[in-house]
Protein backbone atom coordinates (compact mmCIF):
# COMPACT_ATOMS: atom_id res chain seq x y z
CA UNK A 1 0.00 0.00 0.00
CA UNK A 2 1.06 4.14 -0.49
CA UNK A 3 -0.46 6.72 1.28
CA UNK A 4 -3.15 7.03 -0.95
CA UNK A 5 -4.25 3.57 0.07
CA UNK A 6 -4.18 4.26 3.77
CA UNK A 7 -5.94 7.52 3.60
CA UNK A 8 -8.90 5.29 1.03
CA UNK A 9 -9.35 2.52 3.81
CA UNK A 10 -9.14 5.22 6.45
CA UNK A 11 -11.91 6.80 4.76
CA UNK A 12 -13.79 4.10 3.88
CA UNK A 13 -13.91 2.72 7.83
CA UNK A 14 -15.26 5.42 8.51
CA UNK A 15 -18.25 5.18 5.96
CA UNK A 16 -17.66 2.71 3.78
CA UNK A 17 -20.45 3.94 1.94
CA UNK A 18 -19.08 6.69 0.66
CA UNK A 19 -19.37 7.08 -3.40
CA UNK A 20 -16.74 6.92 -5.68
CA UNK A 21 -17.24 10.67 -6.51
CA UNK A 22 -16.76 11.74 -2.67
CA UNK A 23 -13.29 9.37 -2.48
CA UNK A 24 -12.08 11.20 -5.34
CA UNK A 25 -12.53 14.45 -4.13
CA UNK A 26 -10.94 13.92 -1.04
CA UNK A 27 -8.21 11.46 -2.38
CA UNK A 28 -7.49 14.12 -5.70
CA UNK A 29 -7.71 11.37 -7.90
CA UNK A 30 -10.42 10.38 -10.68
CA UNK A 31 -13.18 8.03 -10.05
CA UNK A 32 -11.86 5.57 -12.42
CA UNK A 33 -8.38 5.55 -10.22
CA UNK A 34 -10.47 5.20 -7.08
CA UNK A 35 -12.24 2.23 -8.37
CA UNK A 36 -9.15 0.41 -9.00
CA UNK A 37 -7.29 1.06 -6.24
CA UNK A 38 -10.47 -0.57 -4.19
CA UNK A 39 -10.18 -3.22 -6.85
CA UNK A 40 -6.71 -3.87 -6.32
CA UNK A 41 -7.30 -3.44 -2.09
CA UNK A 42 -10.51 -5.97 -2.45
CA UNK A 43 -8.06 -8.75 -4.93
CA UNK A 44 -5.30 -8.75 -2.48
CA UNK A 45 -7.53 -9.28 0.30
CA UNK A 46 -6.40 -5.88 1.94
CA UNK A 47 -10.22 -5.56 2.31
CA UNK A 48 -12.04 -8.64 2.72
CA UNK A 49 -15.89 -6.94 2.94
CA UNK A 50 -17.75 -3.99 3.43
CA UNK A 51 -19.76 -4.04 6.25
CA UNK A 52 -22.90 -2.69 8.48
CA UNK A 53 -24.28 -2.88 11.64
CA UNK A 54 -26.29 -1.26 14.43
CA UNK A 55 -24.89 2.32 15.18
CA UNK A 56 -22.97 2.91 18.98
CA UNK A 57 -26.06 5.19 19.57
CA UNK A 58 -28.49 2.99 18.42
CA UNK A 59 -27.61 0.18 20.92
CA UNK A 60 -25.55 0.35 24.44
CA UNK A 61 -22.40 -1.59 24.79
CA UNK A 62 -18.81 -1.37 26.70
CA UNK A 63 -16.23 -1.47 24.33
CA UNK A 64 -13.08 -3.40 25.85
CA UNK A 65 -9.44 -3.54 24.89
CA UNK A 66 -7.32 -6.48 26.79
CA UNK A 67 -3.72 -6.93 26.02
CA UNK A 68 -0.44 -8.82 27.08
CA UNK A 69 1.72 -11.63 26.65
CA UNK A 70 0.68 -14.98 26.24
CA UNK A 71 2.61 -18.64 27.74
CA UNK A 72 0.53 -20.40 24.93
CA UNK A 73 3.28 -22.63 23.11
CA UNK A 74 0.89 -22.11 19.98
CA UNK A 75 -1.63 -19.94 18.74
CA UNK A 76 -2.89 -22.98 16.20
CA UNK A 77 -6.58 -23.12 17.18
CA UNK A 78 -6.83 -19.93 19.93
CA UNK A 79 -8.80 -17.85 16.89
CA UNK A 80 -11.11 -20.47 16.47
CA UNK A 81 -11.97 -20.64 20.20
CA UNK A 82 -12.14 -17.01 20.76
CA UNK A 83 -14.45 -16.09 17.43
CA UNK A 84 -17.01 -18.54 19.39
CA UNK A 85 -17.14 -16.34 22.92
CA UNK A 86 -19.79 -13.95 20.82
CA UNK A 87 -18.34 -10.36 22.27
CA UNK A 88 -14.54 -10.84 20.87
CA UNK A 89 -14.20 -9.15 17.77
CA UNK A 90 -10.84 -9.18 17.04
CA UNK A 91 -7.30 -10.45 17.57
CA UNK A 92 -4.11 -9.33 16.70
CA UNK A 93 -0.60 -11.51 17.44
CA UNK A 94 2.62 -9.36 17.97
CA UNK A 95 5.36 -9.86 18.61
CA UNK A 96 7.01 -11.66 21.53
CA UNK A 97 3.54 -13.02 22.24
CA UNK A 98 1.55 -10.38 23.03
CA UNK A 99 -1.76 -10.74 21.97
CA UNK A 100 -4.37 -7.73 21.73
CA UNK A 101 -7.77 -8.45 21.73
CA UNK A 102 -10.98 -6.04 21.41
CA UNK A 103 -14.30 -6.85 22.43
CA UNK A 104 -17.84 -5.11 22.85
CA UNK A 105 -19.77 -6.32 26.27
CA UNK A 106 -23.47 -5.52 26.59
CA UNK A 107 -22.86 -4.20 30.21
CA UNK A 108 -19.67 -3.66 32.13
CA UNK A 109 -20.53 -6.40 34.83
CA UNK A 110 -19.38 -9.01 31.91
CA UNK A 111 -15.83 -7.87 31.87
CA UNK A 112 -15.01 -10.60 34.93
CA UNK A 113 -15.86 -13.29 33.18
CA UNK A 114 -14.67 -12.14 29.31
CA UNK A 115 -11.31 -11.41 31.60
CA UNK A 116 -11.17 -14.97 32.78
CA UNK A 117 -11.93 -16.51 29.80
CA UNK A 118 -8.86 -14.72 28.26
CA UNK A 119 -6.42 -15.89 30.84
CA UNK A 120 -7.86 -19.76 30.44
CA UNK A 121 -8.02 -19.84 26.61
CA UNK A 122 -5.26 -17.15 25.45
CA UNK A 123 -2.97 -18.05 28.23
CA UNK A 124 -2.41 -14.08 29.61
CA UNK A 125 -2.18 -14.63 33.10
CA UNK A 126 -1.48 -10.77 34.11
CA UNK A 127 -3.90 -9.08 31.17
CA UNK A 128 -4.09 -5.19 30.59
CA UNK A 129 -7.59 -3.91 31.00
CA UNK A 130 -8.72 -1.03 29.05
CA UNK A 131 -12.18 0.47 28.65
CA UNK A 132 -12.09 2.21 26.08
CA UNK A 133 -13.72 6.00 25.97
CA UNK A 134 -15.98 7.23 23.68
CA UNK A 135 -14.89 10.11 21.31
CA UNK A 136 -17.41 13.55 22.12
CA UNK A 137 -20.67 12.94 20.34
CA UNK A 138 -21.94 15.11 17.77
CA UNK A 139 -25.34 13.97 18.03
CA UNK A 140 -25.55 15.37 21.65
CA UNK A 141 -29.00 17.05 20.97
CA UNK A 142 -31.00 14.53 19.72
CA UNK A 143 -34.38 13.57 20.67
CA UNK A 144 -34.95 9.97 21.78
CA UNK A 145 -37.18 9.65 18.68
CA UNK A 146 -33.87 10.62 16.64
CA UNK A 147 -32.59 7.63 18.21
CA UNK A 148 -34.92 5.04 17.59
CA UNK A 149 -34.55 2.37 15.21
CA UNK A 150 -37.57 1.01 13.17
CA UNK A 151 -38.40 -2.04 11.39
CA UNK A 152 -37.37 -1.33 8.05
CA UNK A 153 -33.93 0.47 9.71
CA UNK A 154 -33.49 -3.03 10.62
CA UNK A 155 -34.28 -4.61 7.59
CA UNK A 156 -31.86 -2.53 5.47
CA UNK A 157 -29.00 -2.59 7.72
CA UNK A 158 -29.51 -6.56 7.66
CA UNK A 159 -29.25 -6.12 3.76
CA UNK A 160 -25.89 -4.35 3.90
CA UNK A 161 -24.65 -6.30 6.72
CA UNK A 162 -22.21 -8.14 4.36
CA UNK A 163 -21.91 -5.90 1.65
CA UNK A 164 -22.60 -1.71 2.61
CA UNK A 165 -21.62 -0.80 -0.72
CA UNK A 166 -25.03 -2.52 -1.83
CA UNK A 167 -26.90 -0.01 -4.14
CA UNK A 168 -29.96 1.34 -3.43
CA UNK A 169 -32.03 -0.29 -6.00
CA UNK A 170 -30.93 -3.37 -4.93
CA UNK A 171 -31.78 -2.96 -1.55
CA UNK A 172 -35.15 -1.48 -2.13
CA UNK A 173 -35.97 -4.86 -4.44
CA UNK A 174 -34.97 -6.92 -1.41
CA UNK A 175 -37.26 -5.27 0.69
CA UNK A 176 -39.92 -4.72 -1.39
CA UNK A 177 -40.06 -0.80 -0.79
CA UNK A 178 -38.69 2.00 -3.36
CA UNK A 179 -35.67 3.30 -3.85
CA UNK A 180 -36.99 6.41 -2.29
CA UNK A 181 -37.45 5.09 0.89
CA UNK A 182 -34.51 3.33 1.51
CA UNK A 183 -32.41 6.51 0.78
CA UNK A 184 -34.29 8.85 3.06
CA UNK A 185 -34.05 5.82 5.90
CA UNK A 186 -30.13 5.27 5.26
CA UNK A 187 -29.51 8.93 5.13
CA UNK A 188 -31.54 9.51 8.23
CA UNK A 189 -29.28 6.62 10.71
CA UNK A 190 -26.01 7.96 8.69
CA UNK A 191 -26.75 11.60 10.03
CA UNK A 192 -27.82 10.25 13.70
CA UNK A 193 -25.08 7.77 14.33
CA UNK A 194 -28.04 4.80 14.32
CA UNK A 195 -25.78 2.64 11.74
CA UNK A 196 -21.82 2.04 11.56
CA UNK A 197 -20.79 1.63 7.98
CA UNK A 198 -17.37 -0.04 8.00
CA UNK A 199 -14.95 -2.76 6.58
CA UNK A 200 -13.06 -5.73 7.71
CA UNK A 201 -9.73 -4.90 6.53
CA UNK A 202 -6.74 -7.14 6.95
CA UNK A 203 -3.03 -5.04 6.85
CA UNK A 204 -1.23 -8.50 6.98
CA UNK A 205 -2.55 -9.09 3.63
CA UNK A 206 0.04 -6.55 2.33
CA UNK A 207 3.68 -6.33 2.66
CA UNK A 208 3.51 -3.37 4.97
CA UNK A 209 4.33 -2.58 9.01
CA UNK A 210 1.43 -2.42 11.03
CA UNK A 211 2.38 -1.73 14.61
CA UNK A 212 0.57 -0.58 17.87
CA UNK A 213 1.93 1.88 20.00
CA UNK A 214 1.48 2.41 23.47
CA UNK A 215 2.26 5.43 24.65
CA UNK A 216 2.19 6.69 28.25
CA UNK A 217 1.57 10.55 28.66
CA UNK A 218 2.48 12.62 31.98
CA UNK A 219 -0.16 12.76 34.47
CA UNK A 220 -0.98 16.78 33.58
CA UNK A 221 -1.24 16.14 29.74
CA UNK A 222 -4.48 17.24 28.27
CA UNK A 223 -6.27 14.51 26.46
CA UNK A 224 -6.06 17.01 23.29
CA UNK A 225 -2.81 16.12 23.06
CA UNK A 226 -3.28 12.82 21.43
CA UNK A 227 -5.25 14.11 18.73
CA UNK A 228 -3.14 16.59 17.85
CA UNK A 229 -0.26 13.73 17.49
CA UNK A 230 -2.84 11.84 15.35
CA UNK A 231 -3.30 14.75 13.25
CA UNK A 232 0.72 15.41 13.35
CA UNK A 233 1.78 11.94 11.82
CA UNK A 234 -0.90 10.79 9.94
CA UNK A 235 -1.48 9.32 7.82
CA UNK A 236 1.40 6.59 9.35
CA UNK A 237 -0.75 7.27 12.52
CA UNK A 238 -4.18 6.17 11.25
CA UNK A 239 -6.21 6.22 14.84
CA UNK A 240 -5.86 6.05 18.49
CA UNK A 241 -7.53 4.28 21.71
CA UNK A 242 -8.07 5.99 24.96
CA UNK A 243 -9.13 4.51 27.76
CA UNK A 244 -11.57 5.60 30.82
CA UNK A 245 -9.47 3.55 33.43
CA UNK A 246 -6.16 4.22 31.98
CA UNK A 247 -6.65 8.08 31.57
CA UNK A 248 -2.96 8.74 30.78
CA UNK A 249 -2.48 6.18 28.14
CA UNK A 250 -3.10 6.17 24.45
CA UNK A 251 -2.68 3.58 21.59
CA UNK A 252 -2.31 4.36 18.43
CA UNK A 253 -1.86 2.59 15.47
CA UNK A 254 1.06 3.13 13.07
CA UNK A 255 1.04 2.43 9.52
CA UNK A 256 4.55 2.46 7.70
CA UNK A 257 6.34 0.37 4.59
CA UNK A 258 9.87 -0.18 5.90
CA UNK A 259 11.52 0.03 9.35
CA UNK A 260 13.42 2.93 8.93
CA UNK A 261 10.47 5.10 8.78
CA UNK A 262 8.85 3.10 11.59
CA UNK A 263 11.95 3.44 14.00
CA UNK A 264 11.65 7.37 13.01
CA UNK A 265 8.14 7.97 13.97
CA UNK A 266 9.02 5.78 17.55
CA UNK A 267 12.34 8.16 18.25
CA UNK A 268 9.92 11.32 17.38
CA UNK A 269 7.17 10.41 19.75
CA UNK A 270 9.49 9.92 22.87
CA UNK A 271 10.47 14.07 22.09
CA UNK A 272 7.24 15.06 22.18
CA UNK A 273 5.94 17.25 24.72
CA UNK A 274 3.80 15.66 27.33
CA UNK A 275 5.03 12.51 25.65
CA UNK A 276 7.13 9.75 28.98
CA UNK A 277 7.35 6.52 26.72
CA UNK A 278 6.66 4.93 23.46
CA UNK A 279 6.31 0.96 23.76
CA UNK A 280 6.23 -0.43 19.85
CA UNK A 281 4.93 -3.72 18.87
CA UNK A 282 4.47 -4.62 15.48
CA UNK A 283 1.81 -7.05 14.30
CA UNK A 284 2.07 -10.22 12.44
CA UNK A 285 -1.99 -11.34 12.18
CA UNK A 286 -5.12 -10.22 12.89
CA UNK A 287 -8.36 -11.62 12.82
CA UNK A 288 -11.62 -10.40 13.08
CA UNK A 289 -15.33 -12.08 14.08
CA UNK A 290 -18.90 -11.65 14.37
CA UNK A 291 -20.58 -10.64 17.66
CA UNK A 292 -23.47 -10.20 19.38
CA UNK A 293 -23.73 -6.88 17.85
CA UNK A 294 -23.98 -8.27 14.40
CA UNK A 295 -26.83 -10.60 15.22
CA UNK A 296 -28.85 -7.52 16.58
CA UNK A 297 -30.55 -6.48 13.02
CA UNK A 298 -30.77 -10.49 12.29
CA UNK A 299 -33.00 -10.93 15.21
Amino acid sequence: MDKTDVILIQLLLANSRLSYGKLAEELGLSVNAVHKRIQSLIETGVIRKFTAKVGALAVNFVPVFISGTSQLSSFQGLPDKLKTQGSIYWLAIGGGKYLYIGAYLRRIDELESLVGYIKKEAGISEPTVGIMAFPPSPHLNLKPSDMALYDLDYRIIRSLKDNSRKAISDVADELGVSAKTVRRRLSRMIKNGLIELSLEWYPDASNDIITLFDVRLKPDTDMSRAHSILKKYSPNILFYWAFMNMPNIVTYVVWTNAMQKLQSIRENLEKEAGVISVVPNILYVGYIFSTWRDQIAEE
